[in-house]
């Protein structure tokens, strides 16, 4: 059975992780806060000390860190996963970045005679913590294919997207829609309250309706809870959509409604709420309207 490597241990990553142990195979993980590898520290799986030493010792290295910059940083730091990438080895790239991203990243790894596979995951904590993914994969068909069994440990479905590439493109599309359609509920509930309607009324009508969806079934009755606990942070969700608009932007193409979302989801992060669930955004238009939506639980 390959040995398989995993960067990026916060509430997706640890997640995965997890799963990926949970169903037999030998794993190494690697962490920038040394303080989230402590759960990992039992028999079989080993924490390693740089990206370099578990490449090194890895058959599938798999990377989920935040960003464009922290992905380039733990691929090619002088300790990074460049300096210790074997020969043949496959790198999954499970973070959200951009696309110029995700093409530098193959392009690092295959001059080090390895392969890449770009598969960023939809879904947020239950989802990964259940290994329930959707994961879009980008890369060679038969390479994927090969490492299938290890990505149904952490998701439920895997879409071949095209070429390297096409998988950060189809993450890029749908959380465009998770960040406008958040948006979008949270504008709605605050006017539905200011005209008088109540949350529970305002929810049974959007389910019983063409715009029915489970975001909003789970986002809305988290908003009635008063519950920010996270699944998907504000953080993410800017970061991602702010992706996607510098996308957008290099093809030319406008995007008003997503550019108007981000700035809202800036506009939570200002006011401190961005540690929080994407959910929180509404917290922003009760603040400017001064219209309470939920009851802040005591």
């Amino acid at each position: 059975m390959e040995h398989i490597g995993f960067i990026g241990l916060g509430a997706m990553g640890s997640a995965m992780a997890a799963n990926i142990a949970q169903a037999g195979y030998p794993l190494s993980v690697w962490n920038r806060s040394a303080a989230k590898t402590e759960a990992f520290r039992k028999p079989g799986i080993a924490v390693c000390a740089t990206p370099a030493e578990l490449a090194a010792a890895c058959d599938i290295i798999i990377i989920m860190v935040f960003g464009p910059k922290a992905l380039q940083e733990v691929l090619q730091c002088p300790a990074g996963v460049c300096a210790g990438l074997k020969t043949g080895a496959v790198l999954i790239n499970m973070s959200t970045v951009s696309r110029e991203a995700t093409l530098a990243a193959a392009a690092a790894v295959e001059a080090c005679g390895a392969c890449f596979i770009d598969a960023p995951v939809a879904g947020s904590t239950k989802p990964a913590r259940d290994g329930a993914l959707t994961i879009l994969a980008g890369g060679d068909k038969a390479l994927i294919d090969r490492t299938t069994p290890l990505l149904k440990t952490m998701g439920r479905v895997i879409l071949h997207c095209g070429p390297v590439g096409q998988g950060t493109a189809m993450k890029l599309f749908i959380n465009l829609f998770l960040g406008t359609l958040m948006q979008a509920l949270a504008e709605g509930l605050c006017l539905g309250k200011k005209m008088g309607l109540e949350i529970p009324e305002m929810l049974a009508t959007i389910e019983n309706s063409a715009v029915s969806c489970p975001m909003f079934r789970v986002k809305g009755a988290a908003i009635e809870e008063d519950d920010f606990s996270k699944n998907f942070s504000i953080d993410l969700v800017f970061k991602d959509l702010s992706l996607v608009l510098t996308e957008a932007g290099k093809l030319g193409m406008p995007l008003p409604m997503t550019a108007a979302s981000r700035e809202a989801f800036s506009a939570a992060r200002a006011m401190g709420f961005g540690d929080e669930d994407m959910a929180a955004v509404i917290k922003v238009l009760e603040t400017l309207t001064g219209q309470k939506v939920r009851t802040p639980q005591a």
